[in-house]
């Protein structure tokens, strides 16, 4: 996985197996305690088949992998792997993995919002700092007209569903808010890398972004503004010299 570096790892629904299972401490109900607890709020079926077929181990690996549980998005595989059980069951014993890649991105997020009407900017700037750093996608305010007639902040964050409870739990630590609205959402993404390009001004790094038909570059503010002040140059002069090099 590391050497990989996925954008997303979708796992669908587990089949845990069904029966029970000899283990040191006895004969246990499947799952074992140790795996349903492990798979609390993941997707899980037990059907026909007798017998373990999720262990602790492999549990903890798929929920540590996983960004989202669910089908398989549509996508171009570009390589397969299984790996294979030594057990017999009726039907195939073994867990496989699809690489594959998508033109057009979609990821479900969570928005997760709240109303406060007796907070600082200079607090609200730093509540948003705060869920940025806990890994909010994006996080934005919106003034608004709240009870009593009284101007108040919206303010509303975007995040994936695992990062849930570090969110909310930022949002109550960092606001004055005592409820916060969720709704499961999705978003459509372009696809996007980081490259670097040279110019005889120096090196500057830019984000190509592209998907949906179209194709979209974003050069580094910091990267431009550095090569400005050494150059004493304006950032639209260092900005062309990069875009004639395209």
């Amino acid at each position: 996985m590391e050497a990989i570096q996925p954008d997303e790892v979708v796992v669908s629904p587990i089949h845990v197996g069904s029966g029970q299972v000899h283990c040191a401490h006895g004969i246990l109900p499947v799952p074992a305690p140790a795996t349903a607890t492990i798979l609390k709020d993941v997707p899980i079926y037990g059907g026909e088949i007798k017998g373990e077929l999720c262990t602790p181990t492999g549990a903890a690996l798929l929920k540590h992998f996983a960004t989202r549980f669910g089908s398989m998005p549509a996508m171009k595989t570009m390589a397969i792997g299984y790996g294979m059980g030594t057990k017999d069951f009726p039907m195939a014993n073994c867990v496989r993995a699809m690489l594959g890649s998508s033109e057009n991105r979609m990821d479900q997020i969570l928005e997760l919002s709240c109303n406060v009407d007796d907070m600082s900017a200079e607090a609200i700037g730093f509540a948003m700092e705060r869920l940025f750093a806990e890994g909010a996608h994006e996080v934005y305010t919106m003034s608004i007209g709240m009870k009593k007639s009284r101007p108040g902040t919206l303010i509303r964050v975007m995040c994936k569903e695992q990062d849930r409870e570090k969110i909310l739990a930022c949002l109550f630590k960092h606001t004055t808010t005592i409820g916060v609205r969720e709704i499961p959402t999705q978003r459509y993404v372009l696809e996007r890398r980081e490259e670097t390009v040279e110019s005889e001004l120096g090196s500057a790094r830019r984000k190509v972004s592209t998907g949906y038909g179209v194709k979209r570059l974003k050069y580094e503010y910091e990267d431009l503004a550095k090569i400005a002040r050494e150059k004493d140059l304006s950032l639209d002069e260092v900005r062309k010299v990069f875009m004639n090099k395209e």
